[in-house]
């Protein structure tokens, strides 16, 4: 089946038409357009590039160019988009298994996986140039690094051999915060390997929490984690030892960076309010609970690092 035809599928189309009805072509076009878009994950892009503006505020110590800014976000969205569209690819067989992800382009077949594949690449070949000719060729390095990360050592090695695939595949989805620094500073400074630490070890509980949620999911598409693999006794634990963990972290920038008492105070509420939901979950276990967790979490990171953001600024005033 062509792709225009599932697209046609997906979302029928008008025989009669007035002058301002879309003809099916352009409705085929658009619903490509948007498979496209969707490939890229733009939820998770949008989370990746929460981190990145704070870390380029704290190396500048102020707010950095704004032409700046949105070049490493342009930059940052190609190398993130290009990296989940390749794992789109990688995972158009385990996608059709769990309902969570049945729905994506691929196993959709609203677009061809040789497609899905080019777009990635050139996704990702963009982000590279382009951050190499307007920012520097270490936020470059970086953004691909992570890609390659992401793709060959969490998608491809890890995430079907371990549980543990996500305590080491989500160094990936840290590195956004050391493109930030290194676009402003062109290093890679202590405070931003803590902000890195603080994303890596938050990485874990976050996707536990999705996947104790969507556990039948991970269990049909046989792929390894935790509470697969451990049972849901061993993840909520485990969950609950990382979130204490994050949150201390997040309270060591101060000693490594140029944090004041503003970010200590939201790192200190926001890391109460995570242990607890995590403790929550601990006492007892249900997939209403986890998702919470899972939908706090996002609140938190995003929160944390626009404490790091508003701090930096308050003090530079």
């Amino acid at each position: 089946m062509t792709d225009p035809e599932v697209a046609g599928r997906a979302a029928p189309l008008l025989i009669a038409h007035t002058p301002h009805t879309p003809s099916p072509r352009l409705r085929r076009a658009g619903i490509t357009a948007l498979a496209y878009f969707h490939l890229t994950k733009p939820r998770v892009i949008e989370l990746l590039l929460v981190t990145t503006v704070p870390a380029m505020i704290l190396a500048a110590g102020e707010l950095p160019s704004l032409v700046l800014i949105v070049e490493v976000l342009l930059g940052g969205a190609f190398a993130a988009g290009g990296a989940n569209t390749i794992n789109c690819w990688i995972e158009r067989d385990r996608d059709q298994v769990m309902k969570r992800t049945a729905g994506r382009p691929l196993p959709m077949g609203l677009v061809s996986p040789r497609r899905a594949l080019v777009f990635g690449l050139v996704l990702e070949a963009g982000a590279f140039g382009f951050l190499w000719g307007t920012v520097n060729l270490l936020s470059a390095v970086l953004a691909v690094s992570a890609m390659l990360f992401y793709v060959f050592v969490y998608t491809i090695w890890l995430k079907p051999r371990t549980p543990q695939n996500i305590v080491i595949g989500g160094a990936a989805g840290a590195v956004p915060v050391l493109v930030g620094w290194a676009s402003v500073t062109g290093t890679v400074g202590a405070p931003a390997w803590v902000l890195f630490a603080i994303v890596f070890l938050w990485t874990p509980p976050h996707f536990w929490a999705l996947s104790l949620r969507y556990l039948d999911d991970y269990a049909a598409a046989e792929i390894p984690m935790l509470p697969v693999a451990r049972g849901t006794a061993v993840a909520v634990r485990q969950i609950l030892v990382y979130s204490v963990v994050v949150v201390a972290a997040s309270m060591t920038l101060p000693i490594v960076g140029d944090a004041g008492a503003l970010y200590v105070g939201a790192a200190a509420i926001l890391g109460v309010l995570l242990v607890a939901q995590a403790a929550r979950l601990a006492r007892g276990f249900s997939p209403e609970r986890a998702i919470r967790l899972f939908t706090f979490s996002n609140t938190y990171l995003a929160l944390l690092f626009a404490a790091v953001a508003i701090d930096t600024l308050v003090r530079a005033a």
